[in-house]
This record gives structure tokens, sequence and C-alpha cells, in this order.
């Protein structure tokens, strides 16, 4: 169920920035890319430092640790290239309400306790990365034109499926 309402949160984002603003996240730059997926991978290590203060399940802290570890590495080495190519990532729409709603996400989540908390973070973690990952492979990918940012979300892509995979299995494991 909560797999069934991440996704509908990041599409109504899509959809509501697409009317309002009469933007597709297709249509960003590299700068508003870069951004969208800086903030993307903060979000993923907030919502983990919560699980690690939350959860007591081992499974969930070893995953929270990866996503920790996993997207601080992706963000320094995106931070690196925007410094050698001297650039800032530009903040958007989209960059915005990722934001937003994972300030609601996290307001829910620390609610939780127990099987709760656990079942929820996972169900979470696995729709966060189906959809991040759809957007990343199927809007983000095909349309940046810098060949070093584009091979390092290649890269970023092929490390956030394996997350997907392992969340999927937490998501069984939890229930």
């Amino acid at each position: 169920m909560k797999i069934k309402t991440t996704l509908i949160a990041v599409a109504t984002v899509l959809l509501s920035n697409n009317i309002a603003n009469a933007q597709m996240p297709a249509e960003l730059n590299d700068l508003q890319i870069a951004h969208v997926a800086y903030i993307a991978d903060n979000i993923d290590i907030r919502y983990a430092h919560l699980a690690l203060a939350i959860s007591q399940n081992p499974e969930i802290h070893e995953f929270a640790n990866t996503m920790i570890r996993d997207h601080t590495a992706v963000n320094e080495q995106a931070l690196s290239l925007l410094a050698k190519l001297n650039a800032q990532p530009q903040d958007n729409f989209l960059s915005q309400d990722l934001q937003k709603n994972a300030s609601k996400l996290i307001d829910e989540m620390s609610k939780l306790r127990g099987k709760n908390f656990d079942k929820f973070y996972a169900e979470n973690e696995l729709a966060y990365h189906k959809a991040v990952n759809d957007l990343v492979e199927n809007s983000f990918i095909p349309n940046i034109e810098n060949n070093e940012v584009k091979e390092l979300f290649k890269a970023g892509l092929e490390i956030f499926k394996v997350h997907e995979g392992h969340a999927e299995m937490m998501v069984r494991k939890v229930k």
C-alpha cells in the first residue's frame, strides 16, 4: 500500500508541476538534473538516518547504512565533477517538490515504531528507488548533454537498481 502511495506522490509531483509550470523532467538542463539527483540522494540519506534512529531490525540497519554510504559517495562524485566543470547545480520545480514531499514522509515515518516503521520504511525505499530509477533512466539520461555527467548518471543508476532489488527483498522480509 505504501509503495503505491509513494509512487502516486512522486507521479503527482511530476504531473502537477507539468501543468503548473509547463515543465517536464526531460526538459530540465544538465545543472537542474544534477540538482534533482543531489536532492534525491540527500532525501534517501535522511530516510536512512531516520531508520537507524528508529528501527531495531538489523536488516533495516544494514540497508540504511548502505544507503548512506552509496548515496554519499555518488553525491561526492557529482560535486567533484561539478567543481571540475566549474558549474553549480540549479534548483528547480522538481527538486523543490521532492524536498517538500520528503519532509511529509519523514514526519509520517517518525511517528511509527517497530514493525510498522520497518514495513513503511522498506516499502517507501522500494517505491522511491523505482520512481527515481525510472526518472533517471527514461527522462534524465537520454537528455543529459554533457558526456561526463551522463556517465556519472549511468554509473549511479546501476548502483541504485541494485538498491531497488535489495529494497524488494527487504519488503518481503518485513511483511
